[in-house]
C-alpha cells in the first residue's frame, strides 16, 4: 500500500505530493516515463516494462535507495529517487559527509507544458528532503551535458563541484545545502506543509 509521505503547496501551481512507489502498480507508468525521448539521461530507452519493473524492485528492497512517485494535483507527475551516496551511485567518488543525500527526479512528458512546472517539482523534492532534520546537503550527479536540468539545480541553490567519471557517464557534482536552498527558494515560496 502507498502513502503520501511529502505534501507541499506551490504558490502558483497548488499541491504537490509524494508517495511510497508501489512497484506493481506503477510500473507502467514509469515505463512510459523513462523510455520517452525526454528521459534520454535516465538510460532506460530500450527497456520493457520488465525490465523497469525489475530496477524499481531492486532499489524498493535496497536498504539506502528508495524511490517515489510524486503527484501533481493528485496525479502521477514525477518520479524521485533518494539514496545514500556514500553507499550507492557515488561510492568512493566524492568526500561523504554525514547527512549527505543523493537525489534524482524525473518528470513525467507533458501533454502541454507548465511554466515553471519543473522547477516546481524540483523544489517540491529538495523541501521533502531537507524536511529530514538529519538531511544537511543534497547531492546531485547529472550527466554533464544536461545543461537543462544543471541551470535547474542552480536556481534552487546547487553549489557545482566539478565533473566526476562514473562507469556510465561524466557527471557534474553538485552539492546543495539546506541554507543555500532557503536563500534561492525564499522569494518564491510562501507556503510549505509537511505530511
Amino acid at each position: 500500500m502507498s502513502s503520501v509521505v511529502h505534501t507541499r503547496l506551490d504558490p502558483r501551481l497548488g499541491e504537490f505530493a509524494l508517495r511510497t512507489l508501489d512497484v506493481a502498480a506503477d510500473a507502467p507508468l514509469l515505463h512510459r516515463w523513462v523510455t520517452h525521448p525526454r528521459a534520454t539521461f535516465w538510460l532506460m530507452a530500450d527497456a520493457d516494462v520488465g525490465r523497469v519493473a525489475e530496477e524499481y524492485r531492486r532499489i524498493a528492497a535496497h536498504p539506502h535507495h528508495d524511490a517515489f512517485l510524486g503527484l501533481w494535483r493528485g496525479e502521477p507527475a514525477f518520479l524521485a529517487e533518494r539514496y545514500d551516496p556514500a553507499r550507492v551511485e557515488l561510492v568512493g567518488l566524492y568526500d561523504a559527509r554525514p547527512g549527505d543525500v543523493g537525489m534524482h527526479f524525473l518528470c513525467a512528458p507533458p501533454e502541454a507544458p507548465v511554466h515553471g512546472f519543473t522547477t516546481a517539482v524540483l523544489t517540491t523534492v529538495m523541501a521533502w528532503l531537507f524536511a529530514d532534520p538529519g538531511t544537511e546537503r543534497v547531492v546531485v550527479e547529472p550527466d554533464v551535458r544536461n545543461t537543462a536540468v544543471h541551470a535547474l539545480n542552480a536556481a534552487v541553490g546547487f553549489e557545482v563541484v566539478g565533473p566526476i567519471t562514473k562507469p556510465e557517464k561524466t557527471a557534474l557534482l553538485s552539492i546543495c545545502t539546506r541554507a543555500r536552498f532557503r536563500a534561492a527558494t525564499a522569494t518564491k515560496e510562501n507556503s510549505c506543509d509537511h505530511a
